[in-house]
């Protein structure tokens, strides 16, 4: 058991620093709230996805290349370029910047080969713990029933949902799911994000924090991942 809360952990946190699409930093005057995911939204980049790019007039310069997890990737033209929480698009905008010092009207074409699937992760008293995909729009009560739905253990008047903001905090939204089903009110279900992360605790918690730093995430979901 403390293996396997180990692991739920590290999935936890891994979740929150591989998130597709690059979220506001949180401020003092700005604080961010949790969004609905966007139809209209173009994927972004995340570190494992693998980039074909061809030049029109100079092939011997065409590479395929891997998002390391740092968000960079490294160019024979141009060295080293964060990529990551960008589209194919501004990709591409910022390789011909870097290489136009270098050729002469370049053309190129930047393909996405391999991609990340878009996913969230349910855990604690749920049948199925684990990691979704997103094959669309997703959620929190529809993630929690593809999870096999709650144990008979499960405080489902507080479901956590958490959100990353920026690569130190993450946002944290409590939903009763108790209230839905009584009230069938699914206007106030979550529309979940790629990366959001739901932790169906087995006691209700009193103290509840609106953001929590994610260096200091594995520490509070300890306690809430106890078997």
């Amino acid at each position: 058991m403390l293996i396997k809360r180990i692991l739920l952990i590290a999935l936890l946190t891994s979740a929150l620093t591989m998130v597709v699409g690059a979220q506001q930093p949180s401020t003092q005057t700005q604080r961010p709230r949790l969004t609905a995911f966007g139809n209209d939204a173009r994927y972004t980049l995340n570190p494992g996805d693998v980039l074909d790019i061809q030049y029109r007039y100079t092939p011997e310069f065409n590479q395929t290349v891997t998002v390391q997890p740092d968000g960079y990737v490294s160019l024979q033209i141009g060295g080293d370029l964060k990529v990551a929480g960008r589209d194919l698009t501004q990709v591409r905008n910022l390789i011909l910047a870097k290489v136009r010092t270098r050729l002469e009207s370049p053309e190129l074409t930047v393909i996405l080969k391999e991609f990340q699937k878009p996913y969230v992760v349910v855990a604690g008293e749920v049948v199925q713990p684990g990691r979704l995909e997103m094959r669309e729009k997703l959620t929190a009560v529809q993630a929690v029933l593809m999870a096999g739905g709650f144990k008979d253990s499960a405080k489902s008047s507080q479901i956590l949902v958490f959100r990353k903001l920026n690569a130190d905090t993450a946002e944290v939204r409590s939903l009763n799911f108790k209230s839905l089903t009584k009230t069938r009110d699914l206007e106030n279900d979550l529309t979940l994000l790629p990366g959001d992360m739901i932790l169906v605790p087995r006691n209700r918690i009193s103290k509840l924090e609106r953001y929590v730093r994610i260096a200091s995430l594995a520490t509070f979901l300890n306690p809430l991942l106890r078997y």
